[in-house]
């Protein structure tokens, strides 16, 4: 039987961790980014997917899920792009779940594992910002504009973390 004790400390390592990866991706968005007025509508690259990926490959689906629907969604929510934050939600959420769950349950090299995780991700965030354009917009070309910056956002993010996630999973667990 597992103690109490053990319980709580489980529960608030994991809302300590989830909690951290919010604020990371949250800053990492804020103030590692570029504004693209040339673009599609506009739009940002960003660095907060390195974070998000961090926390899907080292900690899990969940709270990959959890840094990027809460992180970005709540930079959209405090940003111009107020708009985007139920959108954000949905998509970066299900990046960092979807991401999280291929590198838990993928058997073989990780590195590829991982590789495949965010190409995934990428998929989803590229499909995903297309249709909550179309539905913002009202357009069906119009958000063709922004999947460059989309694809530069998570190639860069997929670019940095692949490499050094092994060596930070053997670090932190």
């Amino acid at each position: 039987m597992v103690s109490t004790t053990a319980v709580r400390a489980t529960r608030t390592r994991a809302l300590v961790i989830n909690a951290l990866f919010i604020g990371l991706t949250y800053v990492a968005t804020v103030f590692i980014n570029i504004k693209l007025p040339i673009m599609g509508n506009g739009g940002l690259i960003h660095l907060g997917n390195v974070p998000l990926f961090i926390a899907a490959f080292v900690f899990g689906r969940k709270t990959g899920a959890v840094a990027g629907a809460f992180g970005m969604g709540l930079y959209d929510l405090l940003s111009p792009w107020t708009i985007w934050a139920p959108f954000t939600f949905v998509i970066v959420g299900a990046m960092g779940y979807v991401a999280g769950l291929i590198s838990e349950k993928v058997p073989g090299n990780k590195v590829l594992v991982n590789t495949l995780a965010v190409v995934t991700a990428l998929v989803i965030k590229i499909v995903g910002y297309y249709f909550a354009e179309v539905i913002l917009y009202h357009n069906w070309i119009q958000p063709f504009g922004s999947i460059p910056g989309n694809f530069l956002q998570v190639v860069i993010a997929g670019i940095i973390v692949v490499p050094l996630v092994a060596r930070i999973k053997q670090r932190v667990i």
